[in-house]
């Protein structure tokens, strides 16, 4: 079981609100939309997926993260390793 599994059907609610995000600013590439409407629905999906991946990392922390440390030894050092790297590729995508 994932920290996200009680909340995978919200995730999914979310995604799939993104994914309509995303055909829409490909919908208004094809139809010549002026490029500052078309970076202000970038930057609202780009958000919406950061949230998104937020939400992952605290379900992660909280249910796998603090269940290894719990247990100790060399899974909990990875599992560590493992949010702070994910930690580092967020703050870099996000700057």
């Amino acid at each position: 079981m994932h920290g996200y599994t009680q909340d995978k059907e919200r995730y999914l609610q979310r995604l799939r609100r993104i994914e309509g995000q995303v055909r829409g600013l490909q919908k208004m590439i094809e139809d010549d939309k002026y490029c500052i409407d078309i970076l202000t629905q970038v930057s609202a999906a780009t958000k919406a997926l950061q949230s998104v991946a937020l939400g992952l990392l605290e379900d992660h922390l909280g249910h796998c993260v603090a269940q290894a440390t719990a247990e100790g030894g060399d899974v909990a050092a990875e599992k560590v390793r493992e949010a702070s790297e994910a930690i580092a590729r967020l703050v870099r995508s996000s700057g």
